[in-house]
């Protein structure tokens, strides 16, 4: 049976496995469903139309599946949908869709920090880590074990990379690319090393990346032209193929890759 303290405020439309923690003052809306093992700390809020997986922990003061921030939006029925294994600290707010039937969507082990926040309609993956203050708008897609570091903001629409990484302070105006770094305003600064190690990728896959990074963003060409040179190569790796599919699919363009700090 869920643990449910006599403080907090729980909808009788809600769904909770038997073995959910909900903790003082914590609210939960209408038409909630949440799984196995999570654990809502004192002041949490979750609203309306939210799916919460297994082994999530919620934070004091978090705010789950609210409204939208958009003036278009007039209640109709949109859903946030969170996997399992995510850590949502305190002061986190999490949009729902801005539009019916339509949805924030969530995957699992994700890790979002102090007063990060993610707008309506956004996709995260897995393994992605928001820092302290971090701001996500509208439509962001944000791809495996990306790292959004303290205080960036990232513009509606705009897409991160598997395994990029936008450094403290920095915005994203334009895609960042997978296994690379942002900084400043949309400036691809360099190569993720630090991340690709830690993930395991040996030296051959990191050269790999190392050296289209160098043909797409250091050699002057136009990225139309780099690109065609990559895809003539015959050694192609997966991970270079990835990076060029992500590149090929961009809608908002792809971020600066002038050459200043070119080889750090």
């Amino acid at each position: 049976m869920a643990i449910i303290h006599p403080t907090a405020i729980v909808d009788p439309s809600v769904t909770l496995a038997e073995d959910v923690e909900i903790g003082p003052h914590v609210f939960i809306d209408a038409d909630v469903t949440i799984g196995s093992g999570t654990r809502l700390m004192h002041g949490a809020h979750i609203g309306r139309w939210t799916v919460l997986g297994k082994e999530n922990q919620v934070f004091p003061h978090a705010v789950i599946g609210q409204a939208p921030q958009d003036i278009g939006y007039h209640d109709e029925e949109a859903w946030t949908m969170v996997g399992d294994n995510n850590i949502f600290r305190e002061g986190v707010t999490v949009h729902r869709g801005n539009r019916q039937d339509t949805s924030t969507i969530i995957g699992n082990h994700n890790f979002f920090m102090v007063n990060s926040h993610i707008a309506h309609n956004c996709r995260i993956g897995d393994h992605v880590i928001l820092v302290n203050g971090a701001l996500l708008g509208g439509h962001v897609e944000i791809r495996n074990r990306a790292i959004i570091s303290g205080n960036c903001v990232v513009h509606q629409f705009v897409r991160i990379g598997e395994l990029a990484m936008m450094r403290g302070g920095s915005s994203a105006t334009k895609d960042v690319p997978p296994f690379c770094i942002n900084d400043e305003m949309s400036w691809i600064r360099s190569v993720n090393l630090i991340g690709m190690r830690r993930n395991g990728f040996d030296t051959h896959r990191i050269l790999a990346v190392k050296r289209a990074f160098k043909t797409i963003f250091r050699s002057g060409k136009r990225l139309e032209d780099s690109i065609n040179e990559l895809e003539a190569l015959l050694d192609l790796t997966a991970d270079v193929r990835m990076l060029i599919d992500f590149i090929r699919g961009t809608k908002r363009g792809i971020g600066s890759g002038r050459s200043r700090l070119a080889e750090q």
